[in-house]
């Protein structure tokens, strides 16, 4: 069985108090690891070895430093892929496949920064022949940051890599449920040998993460996952008004046009809301479908659905795994009969797939509701699994104010042909991210994040390796001369 520990100030060690938290699989509901369970006194240490680091010996690195790190970092990711893979899928429940896909981009997305880090210079203002005037990207300090548990390594490297590429120190939380790569990523980091308290690893639960967000040693806490408890981190931030970064979920609306590819919006319409058993913040849950075409897409759908193969992600036929925890499939078959109950049409799924090999662990049916109206409750607020909701709509205005009357803005997707319609559209909706006939794709170089709801600030591109930095004016006069002016 897996064992983890804390990692703080450069050791390996365990909790003050020695809890433990039993990690237990998706998909048959054994232990499968005995996790280190810190308490905010463990945070504390974490937060003070950090402190000391940045106000030390980690301010003297150079950006050719950060930049070679975060390419080793890379490099190792690559080396232990396929165990970093492994861990992924046997902790969250999703298919070895995706968790493979997973590395490689984590591995891109440290290279993407190590490349930006290397480009980074300052800017020289224009000014007096005497005066050097500068613009400066400094280090925020030290860097709170708390991931989800449906992307564990994916969430934590978009952190990781920006923060300290811009030279700041770390202290990473990751969800109590999913740790187990998280660790192990510690491991390939405490291999550099970097200055003890740079990146420090406290796995636990609410209340390490309340203490990163309280505490006046922090500078800046980054967080992915629920709007409670992004509201929580925000509230907590203000006591020394620290800068902060929060990814908070969506409802997504995947807009079918009648003029679209039908085959294309078919296959991706199913890509969108069960890659992951649905437990994507961007899932193209909320469908969408213009009128004349609608009853035929639900038909296509509904063909489809009951040939998803559903079962253990270390299976190569396999395509959807389980959700990630009980609460999550307690949560999300409410939500299924309160959207029946409010009218929806219960078209496949809705419940625990028959058969032996699926009575221990959290699985879903890929489930589909139709009929469903904007006003309902099924239609604004974000599942988080296996689940489409579809919707018609008769005129591209009517679409349009129906997908932005959400609290979330974090991606939309529109299917047409008509390029000016899709300009329009992407113009229209109040979304972090449109695409346009596709569903999912990013790269580290394109920003991330939302509207409203969605959260606060970007992750990736240019301007996720900015958020982790302060803006210096820098202003030397070379020869400075009385002015005269007062008492003179």
């Amino acid at each position: 069985m897996i064992q983890t520990q804390l990692y703080i100030d450069g050791q390996w060690q365990s909790p003050i108090d020695h809890g433990t938290r039993a990690i237990v699989s998706p998909a048959d509901e054994s232990v499968i690891a005995q996790a280190a369970e810190a308490t905010r006194a463990d945070a504390r240490l974490a937060i003070a070895a950090a402190r000391k680091a940045f106000d030390g010996p980690w301010r003297q690195t150079t950006i050719r430093d950060r930049a070679r790190l975060l390419n080793k970092i890379a490099e190792l990711i690559d080396r232990d892929a396929e165990k970093l893979a492994h861990l992924e899928s046997l902790n969250t429940g999703k298919t070895l496949t995706e968790s493979r896909t997973d590395m490689g981009d984590i591995a891109a997305t440290f290279r993407y920064f190590a490349g930006l880090v290397a480009s980074e210079s300052g800017a020289v203002n224009e000014a007096p022949h005497h005066v050097i005037s500068r613009t400066l990207r400094e280090p925020v300090g030290v860097c709170g940051l708390i991931t989800p548990w449906n992307y564990p390594l994916l969430q934590a490297a978009w952190k990781i890599a920006p923060a300290l590429g811009a030279g700041n120190t770390v202290v990473i939380k990751p969800s109590n449920l999913t740790p187990l790569t998280t660790h192990h990523f510690t491991q390939l980091v405490a291999e550099l040998n970097l200055p003890p308290g740079v990146f420090n690893l406290v796995t636990g639960g609410a209340e390490v993460g309340a203490e990163l967000a309280e505490s006046l040693d922090v500078d800046l806490v980054s967080f992915t996952g629920g709007a409670y408890a992004g509201e929580s981190i925000m509230k907590a931030a203000t006591g020394n008004f620290k800068r902060i970064g929060l990814e908070l979920g969506g409802k997504n609306p995947n807009i079918v046009f009648a003029d679209a590819d039908l085959d294309a919006a078919v296959d991706y319409a199913l890509n969108a809301a069960f890659f992951h058993a649905g437990q994507v913040c961007s899932a193209g849950s909320r469908l969408m479908v213009e009128d004349s075409i609608y009853d035929a897409f639900i038909n296509r759908l509904a063909e489809r659905l009951p040939r998803i193969v559903i079962g253990n992600g270390f299976h190569g036929e396999t395509q959807m795994g389980p959700v990630q925890s009980a609460q999550q499939h307690e949560k999300i078959l409410g939500m299924v009969q309160a959207g029946i109950a409010e009218g929806a049409r219960l078209v496949h799924g809705g419940k625990r797939p028959a058969g032996d090999v699926y009575k221990k662990g959290y699985w879903l049916e890929p489930t589909l509701l139709a009929d469903v109206t904007a006003e309902m409750k099924i239609a604004k607020e974000e599942i988080f699994g296996p689940v489409i909701t579809a919707e018609r709509f008769r005129s591209e205005e009517e679409a349009l104010r129906a997908a932005n009357d959400t609290p979330y803005g974090l991606a939309a997707a529109v299917w047409t042909r008509d390029l000016d319609k899709a300009n329009r559209m992407s113009r229209a909706l109040r979304f972090g991210t449109v695409w346009v006939n596709d569903y999912h794709p990013y790269f580290p170089e394109a920003p991330w994040g939302g509207y409203k709801a969605s959260g606060i600030g970007r992750e990736l591109a240019r301007i996720g390796l900015d958020e982790y930095t302060e803006l210096k004016h820098s202003y030397i006069n070379l020869a400075p001369k009385a002015m005269g002016w007062f008492g003179a």
